[in-house]
């Protein structure tokens, strides 16, 4: 057996001991009975090409038709795609079946260009699954094959069928309008249930967590063009319509479909494509050789006096005028474009659940799912359980973190994830000489005393906390937010540099709101431009000034400057310590859904001394959506020769974590990223051959963790800050865990799931997942432990920040995506920052 190679990446060593043991429950439900039948996988090809939504209809239709007389009977499962499975054998290897589906049958939310009314269903046998081979993957006695995948993906389909027909579904979830609740703008948010087949040690699971996500309001057109555009009600709209209300209506509207309510018998659905430039009493059509307008052409044809002629028609098809208030929309169209930030806010607090509720919700979600009576999980002979699953966790110990030795408690251990500044200095107080402030505003907005107040209390807590700022009067400036902003800093750097006759180090940048324009442009000027650390800090915190507000920027102020806030002492960190080591922090951020224009951009942070404490970064951008970082090769080089700079030193061990790949993308990152880590060491000197362990670190997964006693759960009900689970619900024999290293603050923690692909540096499992803990205590920002291991979370800040690297976006339209921004655009950060953690 020892010969099999069962995976390309890592064996688990043994799983970990370390912590208090306690044992806690997570959504997870086990396939109690698996499938002992063999199952057969069909191709299916329905033609012409239309959603899936109209594709499982179709196939819902032709069951109905043929189901017993050609089928045997069997009830086969659907993916709306391309794929069906059935716990028996058609009497035949390859048919076509003429399927018309009825007028009714034509699905809500699925746009018709006069739907095609008759189908060609082709059916043709793949395979036949035997469920043997899942069974010894899952213990441990073979490896992960096709046949194994076909059969997850097999179970995955059987537990949504059912769902995908009843309700509006989107991927591993489906969402019901049941206790919908209104956003702002028009927009709605629906609750949902997540579920997918997992594969665990010696069984199946099936994880089933609660969803969420955003519809348009159904109804009125009207009422939602008054919702869109955030007036009190129509008559608002009855004084004036500009060009800015019906431009942005239009990109709201854009794509929605609706009913046309003055005929009762048009069932037809109709697809908007844009609106007119002009109202409905005077948007002019040729009809029967004259000129009419919309308003007059309803009333001679349809005895109808249109309410509201003074709002733009909807136009459809081809050059179809409808006036708006004619219009409903149809229920169940998902809003894919991005959320605004009052959206935004909204669907946090909808979603935001503590533990308890939420573990309730999913018990309701496995009440709607009612596994024990799907007539097609009998059909297949599969039982799912009807609790949680029980497994073992461990609590890992906090480390001691150390702060300057003249402090008062210069070494302690945080209790619950937390601690706060007082009476601590930070390890390494930066010395702050040479800056200025400027406030975007008047001095109506912020009178000079309050500014001078402000940067009073800031000195006075920087240098309790151990900075040394020789310069307590730095120049203030006001400028206007919305003039030049770049020629505002420019101004701004050259009379701190002249009042005390050296380079400026810092600008504080004081901000009128927490828009994202006026930000974006600040930093792109400031990374890209003058290259120079800025600190932003928003006005609303500068008219009293708060101790607590003042230290958390003082934290960032120190790193920004080069200094170091916390650290863990050398003999907690003996892999950091032993030999010279760089732990990389790797991300790859892409544009949002729809966005066509923007390029993807990759991101690499490498540490730059022995304690873990600072970090320098570098950035590319490179085309949109690829998962593979092109470059990585000359981004390790940068940060491996800015390391030699630093220490004087070679790294002679490489821990790298490696944020943002799915599973299926495990193998492709994992050949090409290695290689080009190697490849790079190489390039710097041929005998040169650290060792490599490359760790990747998941946020995006459905796992989550509820303590079995409230005495074993921090005060929000949450597991708690150290918990560890390597068995129970991971894979059955790669290295992976799940760590949730943070004291959640709101709702349901998320555990980060890290999974190691390639490691020269032999670890086990306790040492990788106590360092990693440990790890987490010295993110730069906070006094609190982090969800993220530093190095993960600086690549993420990088990446975020380098967006606003790019000339002429237009960031003040949140809700568009508009923009010229393409890979050339994006400019570079200037090198002296890089070298600094100019991106906190």
């Amino acid at each position: 057996m020892s010969g099999l190679r069962l995976t390309e990446f890592v064996k688990r060593p043994n799983p970990g001991s370390a912590g208090k043991a306690i044992k806690i429950n997570a959504n997870f439900f086990e396939i109690t009975q698996l499938p002992n039948i063999n199952v057969y996988h069909y191709d299916v090809t329905i033609t012409p090409d239309v959603p899936p939504l109209v594709n499982r209809r179709v196939f819902e239709h032709m069951l109905v038709v043929h189901g017993k007389s050609e089928l045997d009977g069997s009830r086969p499962v659907f993916d709306g795609r391309k794929n069906i499975f059935s716990p028996r054998v058609f009497p035949f290897d390859s048919k076509t079946f003429d399927i018309i589906l009825p007028e009714d049958e034509i699905p809500r939310g699925v746009v018709p260009r006069r739907p095609p009314r008759s189908f060609k269903v082709k059916i043709k046998k793949a395979s036949e699954i035997n469920l043997e081979e899942l069974h010894r993957f899952l213990n441990a006695k073979s490896a992960l094959t096709t046949n194994c995948l076909t059969a997850i993906m097999a179970l995955d389909i059987l537990i949504r069928h059912k769902p995908a027909m009843l309700y509006s579904s989107v991927g591993r979830s489906f969402f019901t309008p049941d206790g919908a609740q209104p956003l702002y703008g028009g927009v709605e948010v629906w609750n949902g249930f997540y579920q997918s087949a997992r594969p665990t040690l010696g069984r199946m699971m099936i994880n089933l967590d609660v969803a969420a996500t955003a519809y348009y309001q159904s109804g009125s057109l009207l009422e939602l063009a008054v919702k869109i555009l955030d007036r009190r009600n129509i008559d608002d709209l009855r004084r004036g319509f500009s060009d800015r209300d019906r431009s942005k209506l239009e990109k709201s509207l854009r794509g929605l479909l609706i009913r046309v309510t003055h005929r009762s018998e048009v069932k037809r659905k109709f697809k908007i494509t844009k609106l007119t430039p002009t109202p409905a009493s005077s948007t002019l059509f040729m009809k029967e050789n004259t000129k009419t307008d919309v308003a007059t052409y309803f009333f001679q044809t349809y005895g109808r006096r249109l309410q509201y002629p003074f709002m733009p028609c909807v136009v459809t098809g081809r050059d179809v005028f409808l006036p708006m208030e004619i219009c409903t929309v149809i229920e169940g169209q998902r809003h894919i474009k991005k959320l605004n930030e009052k959206q935004t806010a909204d669907m946090i607090k909808f979603t935001c659940q503590p533990p308890q509720v939420r573990a309730n919700k999913i018990k309701d979600g496995l009440k709607i799912l009612n596994y024990h009576e799907n007539e097609f999980l009998n059909d297949f002979g599969m039982k799912v359980a009807t609790e949680m699953v029980q497994i073992n966790a461990r609590v890992l110990p906090a480390p001691t973190i150390s702060y300057h030795p003249s402090s008062r408690q210069a070494n302690f251990v945080p209790r619950d994830g937390a601690w706060n500044l007082r009476d601590k200095r930070v390890a390494t107080g930066a010395t702050l000489g040479s800056w200025g402030v400027i406030v975007f505003g008047t001095e109506r907005d912020l009178p000079l005393t309050f500014a001078q107040a402000f940067i009073r209390e800031l000195i006075v807590t920087c240098v309790d906390t151990g900075m040394t700022i020789p310069n307590k009067q730095p120049p203030i400036l006001y400028a206007n937010p919305h003039g030049d902003i770049e020629d505002s800093l420019k101004n701004a750097w050259m009379r701190a540099g002249n009042a005390v006759k050296s380079q400026p180090q810092l600008l504080v940048c004081i901000l009128p709101n927490t828009g994202v324009p006026l930000y974006a442009e600040i930093k792109r000027v400031s990374d890209t431009v003058i290259g120079i650390p800025t600190q932003c800090v928003q006005m609303s915190h500068t008219r009293v000034p708060k101790k607590q507000y003042c230290a958390n920027v003082c934290l960032k102020i120190n790193v920004k400057l080069g200094g170091m806030n916390a650290f863990l002492s050398p003999n907690q960190t003996p892999f950091l310590t032993q030999k010279p080591t760089i732990l990389f922090g790797a991300d790859v951020s892409h544009p949002s859904p729809g966005d066509t224009t923007r390029p993807s951009i990759a991101s690499l942070v490498g540490s730059m001394d022995a304690k873990a404490a600072r970090y320098a970064a570098t950035v590319r951008v490179q085309t949109a959506r690829t998962e593979t970082i092109a470059d990585l090769g000359g981004m390790v080089v940068e940060l491996l020769r800015t390391f030699f700079q630093t220490c004087g030193q070679k790294p002679e061990r490489i821990l790298f974590y490696r944020d943002g790949v799915s599973e299926g993308q495990f193998a492709e990152v994992l050949r090409s990223e290695v290689a080009s880590v190697r490849a790079a060491c190489t390039t710097l000197d041929a005998n040169y051959r650290p060792t490599i362990t490359f760790v990747v670190v998941q946020k995006r997964h459905h796992a989550r963790f509820f303590p079995t006693r409230r005495e074993e759960g921090d005060r929000n009900g949450n597991c708690m800050a150290g918990t560890v689970v390597d068995t129970g619900i991971v894979h059955p024999f790669e290295f992976d865990f799940y760590l949730q290293s943070h004291a959640g603050l709101h709702g349901t923690s998320r555990p980060t799931h890290y999974h190691v692909l390639y490691d020269e540096n032999r670890f086990t499992s306790d040492s990788l997942q106590e360092f990693t803990y440990k790890l987490c205590h010295l993110y730069a920002r906070c006094t609190r432990t982090v969800s993220l291991v530093p190095a993960a979370y600086y690549a993420h800040l990088v990446a975020a920040r380098a967006r606003f690297h790019s000339k002429g976006e237009r960031w003040s339209d949140t809700e568009s995506s508009e923009s010229n921004a393409d890979e050339s655009t994006y400019l570079a950060v200037k090198p002296d920052l890089l070298r600094v953690m100019y991106f906190m």
